[in-house]
């Protein structure tokens, strides 16, 4: 098989997503932009707003076309907990405007590179979980959605939901605008905050009508998968078929709670010794792959390198490699090229397979469990 390395079909040329989910391709998605611009300097941690969509916008611009180089097939407007109500001090330019410049910027790079474009909302901070209706909750929804139908998105995705019923809530919202629709909790096994369990909230968000379900964040993607394989379990009893979507931190948490990488310890300014190698990504992705998993990618964590391990892995079921592979050969493969002896033996898949990287930090566990004083208390 001959693997196109071209960037993407052109804009013009693409059928929407549920049709090529429908037809049984698989999606690269993108990675986190939070994280990865917080770590560039154009986030500040705690808020994590996005008003480096105005103040910033060519880095913001950079990081989307990285992702898309990689083999991202969607990228999502960065407006991640971005309204009036949830913004900062440091949001001093308005939701409007700072939602706004975000979608200007992944809509041009979507189109510059021929991908999707998609736009988020997610949970209402204190609004849900302060007791308030769902009149109220979908008002909000409807507040926040307003801008993607202006900018004409070709998806919506209610991410980093943490109980069902308000992503419920946003999936009936989202419904109404005509707009495929995917919806991804961020819980693990142990169900939502309200001790649903994953495969009923599955259920639950099939029947509200979701098109695309799954989980993102906070979680690794072994245990991201694990939780949506109990999804998956539930669905197929039910003879309910949404397309499943997995978007995972890029982060190890075997040792973390139910809040995942949010409670550890290392969170948010020290987590490096966790992140997942590319190599780990290309386990991810096959076995997401092989559990019918079709919206594959990344979320807090994943940098572009690790997408496009994802596409990578994938070339052969996709029939073509992202862009950046012209600079990366699979497996190491460009390492024979390499003056030292030692380091042309690694030129191997098995190798780099097998290998169990050392943290290099003598005095520090391999475990830590999660801190309890973290930001949800």
């Amino acid at each position: 098989m001959k693997l196109d390395t071209t960037l993407a079909m052109s804009a013009e040329e693409k059928f929407g997503i549920l049709e090529k989910l429908n037809a049984g391709e698989v999606l690269v998605g993108d990675g986190g932009m939070t994280h990865a611009l917080e770590k560039r300097g154009y986030v500040k941690a705690g808020p994590y707003t996005p008003e480096c969509t105005v103040e910033y916008p060519e880095a913001v611009r950079q990081l989307h076309r990285e992702f898309v180089r990689a083999g991202a097939d969607v990228i999502q407007a960065f407006t991640f907990s971005m309204d009036d109500d949830m913004g900062s001090s440091e949001a001093k330019h308005g939701a409007i405007k700072i939602n706004q410049a975000a979608c200007d910027l992944a809509k041009s790079v979507a189109q510059e590179g021929g991908v999707f474009f998609a736009g988020s909302v997610c949970q209402t901070a204190s609004l849900y979980s302060q007791g308030a209706g769902k009149e109220i909750v979908t008002k909000k929804f409807r507040e926040q959605i307003q801008i993607f139908i202006q900018n004409d998105v070709d998806l919506i995705i209610a991410e980093f939901f943490a109980n069902v019923e308000e992503a419920e809530w946003a999936v009936e919202v989202m419904k109404s605008t005509g707009k495929p629709t995917a919806v991804t909790l961020c819980i693990g096994p142990d169900g939502d905050s309200c001790d649903v369990p994953p495969g009923e909230c599955a259920v639950r968000l099939a029947r509200a009508g979701a098109d695309i379900i799954g989980v993102n964040c906070r979680f690794d993607s072994n245990i991201t998968l694990m939780t949506i394989g109990l999804m998956k379990d539930a669905l197929d009893k039910e003879g309910l078929k949404p397309h499943l979507m997995a978007q995972p931190a890029g982060y190890h948490t075997p040792d973390a709670d139910r809040m995942g990488s949010a409670h550890l310890p290392e969170s948010p300014f020290a987590l490096e010794a966790r992140v997942v190698t590319r190599w780990d990504v290309h386990k991810y992705a096959r076995q997401a792959y092989d559990m019918g998993v079709r919206f594959i990618g990344g979320c807090c964590g994943f940098e572009p390198y690790h997408i496009r391990a994802i596409a990578e892995e994938l070339a052969p079921e996709r029939g073509k490699l992202p862009a950046a592979s012209d600079k990366h050969s699979p497996w190491g493969e460009a390492l024979k090229h390499h003056s030292q002896p030692e380091i042309r033996a690694r030129a191997s898949r098995a190798y780099w397979e097998n290998l169990k990287p050392a943290s290099g930090r003598p005095n520090c566990p391999a475990l830590s469990g999660p801190g309890r004083l973290g930001l949800f208390q």
